[in-house]
C-alpha cells in the first residue's frame, strides 16, 4: 500500500519496486575505494547538498521577483498573502521539507523530476531542446555520410572514456561541479506508460540505432570492454549501405512503416501503443524491434535533405520538417525517436543533436557535443601529425589491428528492423502524423546571427554579456507590446551535489525603469546608467541563485510537500510512479499517479521554471480547500506563466541551440555569445517572430551606437583624468577597431569607416579586457549553460534478467534483414 505523507516524511528508505529490462541504477553512487585521483567521479564526495533557504528570505524574493509584474493594487494582494503564509502555512510546511530532504541527495530532486515524467503533452516542441553544430572544418567531411561516420566514432570515444571513469571532471574556477548526470546521456530512454514516464537505460550497450528516410537499422560498435570495434571507415561502410538500402524503399512504403512519429504523440497514447506493440510477449518480432531501439546508445538520424539558412536548420534539428506529397509525409520529421539521444546529419554534411533532457542537463550535453566536435578535429590532426594531442586518458586499440575473435559476440552488419504492422499500429500512425504536422504548423522559428559583437566588446564596456543580452530582450519586447512580462533564464547549480538550476527572474524594478527610459525621449547617458543599474541587478540575482539562494525552486518544493499532503494514501516517499527519492525510476505499480501532472494541458519546456511549478489551476483541477494563500493568489500564476523563456547556453564548437515557446502567447529564446558574436534563435506560434527578431537586432546596433558616441564625448573632454584614462578600454593594436574617427579635420562632419564584420567561428575570448576571474560566470566553458532542468534516472532492472548474456545476444542478432555490404 502507499505510504502516507507523514510516514514517507519519517521514512527515509526508498519504497520497493518491481523489475525491468534495466541492469542497475545508471548512476549509482561512486564506492570510496573506487574513486581514483582524476577518475571522473573524484570529487562527489566533496560536493555539498543544495540548500534550502531561509524562509522570510524566499519570501522576500518572491515579492521582489512578482512586484515588477503587477499593479500596485495586485501587489498589496500578494504582500498579505505572503503575511498570512508566513504566519499560517509557512512554518509548518518549511519543518517538513527539511524533515523529508534529511535523508535526500537533493531536497529538490524529485519534486522536479516527478514534474517532467508526469508531463503527458508530446515531448517534440514542448520539452527536447537542439543543438546546432558548426560544420566540420575538415571539407572532405562536409558530407553527410563522412560526417556521420567522424561523429559516430568521436561519440563513441566519449563513451567509452566515461563507462572507464576516465573522463576529467567539470570545475567552474576550480569548484568541482556534480558529474551525477553524464551516465544519463547514452543509452537511456523514456518510456511512457498509462501512469506517467520512467527513465530506462542499459549501461552495457554496445549497438547504435540509425535511421534513414524513416526506417531503422542497427549494429554493433563496442566490445565487452567499451572498446571501440569498428573504424571510422568501417562506419562510413556501414552508413552508405544504409543509405543505399533505404532509398530502394518507395516514400508511400517508408511512410507506412515510420513508427518512429509514435513517439511524438501524446505520451499516454504512445503507452497504449507500446501495448500493442509488446501484446505478443518477449520473444515477439516487435518487442525485440522496440527493446533494440530503447537499448541504443544513441539513435543516428540521416536525413534526406540540406537545410541552409539558420531558421531552416533550427526547425529541422528540434521537429524536423513537415513535407506532403500527395498525402504522403516526406519531411525529415518521421525520421525521428524522440524519446532518446538522437545525433541528427543532414545531406549536406550540417549536424546537430535532439536530446530527451529528464534525466540530464543542458551544461551536461553541451560537454558531450563538445568534447565530440573538439575529438573530430584531433583525429583529423593526428592524420597530419601523429603527436597531435588527444582528449583522452586512453583509447581503443585499433580496430583494423584486432582479431576479430577478440570483439566477442558482436554483429557489426547492419541489420534492417522491419515492424509487423498490426491494423492498430498503421491507423494510429497515420493519425500520429497529421497531429504532428499540425503542432509544426503550429510553431515559427527566426534565427538572429548577429555578427556586429559579441562578448568581447560587451566586456570591454564594462557589462556582463548574459546580463546585457538579457536586457536586449527586456527592451526589444517592450518596443513591440509597450509592457513586461515574467521572463525565465536558469542558474547552474552543480557545484552541488545532483544540482540542477535555479530560475532567475530577469524582470526587475531595475530593468523595468530601463526599458522604460530606453523608449522615451531621454539622453543616451541617463539610458545607458540605467541600463547599467539593471545589469549589475540582474548580475546579482544570477549570483545568489547559482548559490541555491532563489525562492522558485524552494516555493515549489513547499507546494508539493502541501500538495502530497492531501491525500495520506497517496505514495509519497519523494517519489511518484515507482519513482525513488534520488530519482531512479522502477516499474510503475498500480496506484502511483493520484495527482494529474504539474502542468498538464499547458506547453512546458525544460528552461521554464513552470516546468516544476504552477498552481492547482494549471493541472486542470479545482482548487483544494484551504490550499496556502501564496499559492492561491494570482501573483503565483503570474510569475509562473513564462512569456520570455530564456537561456545562454554554448560555445564555439555549436552554431545555435533553441527549443519551442513554453506557452502560447511566448517566446522560446536560446542563445550563444561568442567573442565577436551573438546567436539567438527564437521560436513561438506565430507570434511575430521575424519581427521580434529585427527589433532584437535594431536595439543591439542602437546600444552600440550610444556607447561608443558617450565614449567619444568622454574622450574629448578637457577635464579627463588619468583614472578616466585607466578606465577606459584597452585596444588591441593586433585588431583592428571596430570603428574609427578621423579627427584631424575640425570642420565638417566626421567620416566614420566600420569593419567588416566576420563571423567568429574560432570564439577565441583571449582578447576580452575582463579576465574570467574578474567576469561573472558567464563565459567559458561553463558559464551560462545551467539552464536545462535534470533531474534523476533509475536504472530499471530487466525482466528478462535471469537469462543469459549469451542467449539474450543471440535473440538480438537475428532480428532484422541482414544487408549486403559491398567490397571495400
Amino acid at each position: 500500500m502507499p505510504k502516507s505523507l507523514n510516514e514517507s516524511l519519517a521514512s527515509g528508505s526508498p519504497p520497493g519496486s518491481s523489475a525491468s529490462w534495466m541492469e542497475e541504477p545508471i548512476a549509482r553512487q561512486i564506492p570510496a575505494t573506487d574513486v581514483r585521483p582524476g577518475a571522473t567521479y573524484a570529487h562527489q564526495e566533496q560536493l555539498q547538498k543544495l540548500p534550502i533557504p531561509d524562509l522570510e528570505k524566499t519570501c522576500r524574493n518572491y515579492l521582489d521577483a512578482v512586484r515588477p509584474l503587477q499593479t500596485h493594487r495586485e501587489h498589496a494582494e500578494t504582500r498579505a498573502a505572503v503575511r498570512e503564509f508566513l504566519k499560517m502555512d509557512g512554518p509548518e510546511l518549511q519543518e517538513r521539507l527539511k524533515k523529508y530532504a534529511s535523508s535526500k541527495s537533493s531536497y529538490i530532486e524529485q519534486f522536479w523530476y516527478d514534474s517532467y515524467l508526469n508531463y503527458d503533452n508530446p515531448v517534440v516542441l514542448n520539452l527536447n531542446p537542439f543543438f546546432l553544430l558548426e560544420d566540420d572544418p575538415t571539407p572532405a567531411r562536409n558530407n553527410q555520410v563522412t560526417r556521420a561516420a567522424s561523429l559516430v566514432v568521436s561519440s563513441l570515444s566519449f563513451v567509452r572514456a566515461l563507462r572507464k571513469k576516465e573522463l576529467p571532471p567539470d570545475e567552474l574556477r576550480g569548484t568541482p561541479l556534480c558529474m551525477y548526470q553524464y551516465p544519463r546521456i547514452f543509452s537511456t530512454a523514456r518510456i511512457p506508460t498509462e501512469n506517467g514516464c520512467v527513465m530506462q537505460s542499459d549501461l552495457d550497450a554496445r549497438h547504435i540505432v540509425v535511421m534513414c528516410h524513416s526506417q531503422f537499422y542497427w549494429f554493433d560498435v563496442l566490445d565487452d570492454n567499451s572498446d571501440i570495434i569498428m573504424t571510422e571507415r568501417d562506419v562510413a561502410h556501414n552508413l552508405q549501405a544504409i543509405v543505399d538500402d533505404a532509398a530502394t524503399t518507395p516514400i508511400q512504403e517508408a511512410a507506412k512503416s515510420a513508427v518512429g512519429v509514435l513517439s511524438t504523440e501524446n505520451r499516454r497514447v504512445w503507452a497504449s501503443l507500446r501495448d500493442v506493440l509488446t501484446r505478443d510477449g518477449l520473444g515477439s518480432n516487435n518487442t525485440e524491434c522496440l527493446g533494440i531501439v530503447d537499448r541504443a546508445l544513441f539513435v543516428l538520424c540521416l536525413d534526406s535533405t540540406s537545410p541552409k539558412s539558420g531558421a531552416e536548420l533550427s526547425m529541422n534539428m528540434l521537429c524536423g520538417t513537415n513535407v506532403v506529397e500527395k498525402g504522403v509525409q516526406i519531411g525529415t520529421c518521421t525520421n525521428r525517436w524522440y524519446d532518446k539521444l538522437q545525433i541528427i546529419v543532414c545531406k549536406n554534411g550540417s549536424a546537430g543533436i535532439n536530446f530527451e533532457h529528464t534525466g540530464v542537463d543542458g551544461h551536461t550535453v553541451l560537454r558531450m557535443a563538445s568534447d565530440v566536435y573538439t575529438d573530430t578535429i584531433l583525429r583529423f590532426a593526428r592524420t597530419i601529425n601523429g603527436n597531435a594531442p588527444s582528449l583522452w586518458a586512453s583509447t581503443s586499440p585499433d580496430p583494423s589491428k584486432r582479431d576479430p575473435a577478440s570483439f566477442g559476440d558482436v554483429s557489426t552488419t547492419p541489420h534492417r528492423l522491419e515492424w509487423t504492422m498490426v491494423p492498430e499500429l498503421s491507423l494510429a500512425l497515420r493519425f500520429a502524423e497529421t497531429r504532428l504536422a499540425d503542432l509544426i504548423q503550429q510553431n515559427e522559428f527566426e534565427v538572429l546571427e548577429f555578427e556586429h559583437y559579441g562578448k568581447n566588446f560587451i566586456t570591454s564596456v564594462g557589462f556582463s554579456p548574459d546580463a546585457f543580452v538579457q536586457m536586449a530582450f527586456q527592451a526589444a519586447y517592450y518596443g513591440l507590446y509597450g509592457r513586461v512580462e515574467s521572463t525565465y533564464e536558469p542558474a547552474m547549480t552543480k557545484i552541488y551535489l545532483h544540482g540542477r538550476t535555479e530560475a532567475i527572474r530577469t524582470v526587475s524594478t531595475e530593468s523595468v525603469d530601463f526599458v522604460r527610459k530606453f523608449c522615451e525621449n531621454v539622453p543616451a547617458a541617463e539610458k545607458l546608467e540605467a541600463l547599467k543599474k539593471a545589469c549589475q541587478k540582474h548580475t546579482a540575482t544570477t549570483k545568489e541563485c547559482a548559490k541555491g539562494l532563489g525562492q522558485d525552486r524552494h516555493l515549489y518544493a513547499l507546494f508539493c510537500v502541501w500538495q502530497r499532503g492531501l491525500d495520506e494514501e497517496s505514495q509519497y516517499d519523494g517519489s511518484l510512479n515507482g519513482m525513488s527519492s534520488d530519482g531512479y525510476g522502477s516499474s510503475p505499480v498500480e496506484g502511483s499517479y493520484e495527482h494529474s501532472p504539474p502542468d498538464q494541458g499547458r506547453l512546458r519546456s525544460f528552461s521554464d521554471t513552470s516546468s516544476i511549478s504552477g498552481s492547482a489551476r494549471e493541472q486542470g483541477q479545482k482548487p483544494p480547500q484551504n490550499v496556502p494563500s501564496i499559492f492561491s493568489d494570482p501573483g503565483w500564476d503570474k510569475i509562473n506563466n513564462t512569456i520570455l523563456s530564456t537561456s545562454n547556453c554554448g560555445n564555439p564548437s555549436l552554431r545555435l541551440f533553441g527549443f519551442g515557446p513554453t506557452s502560447g502567447d511566448g517566446f522560446g529564446i536560446g542563445y550563444i555569445i561568442k567573442g565577436d558574436s551573438i546567436s539567438i534563435s527564437v521560436s513561438s506560434k506565430h507570434r511575430q517572430t521575424k519581427r521580434f527578431v529585427d527589433t532584437l537586432q535594431s536595439y543591439l546596433l542602437e546600444v552600440r551606437h550610444m556607447l561608443r558616441q558617450t565614449q567619444r564625448r568622454a574622450a574629448a573632454s578637457p577635464t579627463r583624468t588619468r583614472a578616466r584614462e585607466n578606465e577606459e578600454p584597452a585596444i588591441d593594436p593586433a585588431r583592428p577597431p571596430l570603428m574609427t574617427t578621423r579627427t584631424k579635420s575640425r570642420s565638417g562632419r566626421a567620416v566614420e569607416t566600420t569593419r567588416q564584420p566576420i563571423r567568429a567561428r574560432d570564439g577565441d575570448e583571449s582578447t576580452s579586457t575582463t579576465s574570467r576571474e574578474e567576469s561573472d560566470g558567464e563565459g567559458g566553458m561553463l558559464g551560462g549553460y545551467g539552464y536545462f532542468d535534470s533531474g534523476s534516472v533509475k536504472h530499471l532492472l530487466n525482466n528478462e534478467v535471469h537469462r543469459k548474456p549469451a542467449q539474450k545476444a543471440a535473440s538480438r542478432r537475428a532480428v532484422g534483414r541482414k544487408l549486403r555490404l559491398a567490397e571495400y
